[in-house]
């Protein structure tokens, strides 16, 4: 049985356009219009599915100001796609893409990584009045990691894919731990593309480097962008392994790690753990390009905990 007015031709191409890209506040508001119903007759909706919402919080959902993030939340969420005739897990996957958010923050280097000074990233964020949300959602993200002549981790260049879930965000916050031994005040980063370097944060101790991305524009609630950027090392002893770390679900990535002629490894694998205080699990070995010399991986959607390259020198 309907819960509702059928859709008209406009309404549904915004919804099945939003239910393609998100993200999910502007998927949840063209839904509704499309279905024609009030927010008091979605609240009363959700309470014969037994769901208790508020309209207040039904609303913030729809501007954006607030993401359902409880259990009996998400399962008010599961309880819309059926009132409102979308396709299961429509509203969840757009909520689980949308966790992939902040920035770097969540990157991990070397066998500590950021998981091991958590305090210091906060701190340097901080003093560069970065906020904790910093207001987009990671769509994809290409790694690609060089390793120089003298087994070093000689530098690495990120390539974002970000949609914005607040209107206003104009910058990113790009996170960079080195190896043991290295030295943050020797390190340099570069905007490649989309974007300009603003301030850069050190924390010598821990190897951590925090640098503000500046872009040319201000994005609005559901704008995409793209940006590239590099930070050059080349600091420390010999590299083992590149890990990044993810606080939650994102979407694709994919990390390349490239070896210099001069210093090829015996063998390298992948590796995943949930968190960095979790063992090692799924261990596969990866076939190094003869040509280019390097392997890689691609997670088509990121889970929560840390993807990772390994290798061993003779």
């Amino acid at each position: 049985m309907s819960h509702a007015t059928p859709q008209t031709d406009g309404a549904g191409t915004e919804l099945d356009s939003a239910l393609r890209g998100g993200p999910f506040h502007v998927a949840l508001r063209a839904a509704i219009a499309a279905r024609g119903l009030p927010l008091q007759r979605v609240q009363h909706h959700l309470t014969r599915h037994g769901v208790k919402v508020g309209v207040t919080s039904l609303s913030y959902w729809q501007q954006g100001a607030r993401r359902p993030q409880r259990p009996e939340s998400l399962r008010a969420v599961r309880a819309l796609e059926e009132i409102l005739q979308l396709p299961q897990e429509s509203l969840l996957r757009l909520l689980t893409e949308a966790g992939g958010h902040l920035s770097d923050r969540a990157a991990g280097r070397s066998r500590r990584g950021c998981g091991a000074a958590p305090g210091v990233v906060e701190r340097l964020l901080a003093e560069l009045e970065h906020p904790r949300d910093a207001g987009v959602h990671v769509l994809g993200l290409h790694e690609r990691v060089r390793i120089g002549p003298r087994r070093e981790l000689a530098g690495r260049e990120a390539h974002h894919i970000v949609r914005a879930h607040r209107d206003g965000v104009d910058r990113f916050a790009a996170v960079h731990q080195g190896d043991p031994g290295c030295a943050p005040e020797r390190m340099t980063v570069h905007a490649l593309e989309n974007c300009r370097a603003g301030r850069v944060r050190r924390h010598p101790e821990s190897g951590v480097l925090v640098a503000e991305l500046l872009f040319d524009t201000r994005l609005a609630a559901g704008d995409t962008h793209l940006f590239r950027y590099a930070v050059e090392d080349g600091t420390a002893g010999v590299s083992h392994e590149y890990v990044r770390g993810f606080d939650a679900a994102a979407g694709q990535y994919a990390l390349e790690v490239r070896f210099d002629a001069a210093a090829l490894p015996a063998g390298c694998h992948r590796y995943t753990r949930p968190s960095f205080a979790a063992p090692r699990e799924g261990r596969q070995e990866l076939s190094l390009s003869r040509r280019h010399h390097s392997v890689h991986v691609v997670e088509p959607r990121v889970r929560t905990g840390i993807v990772g390259i390994g290798w061993d020198w003779d």
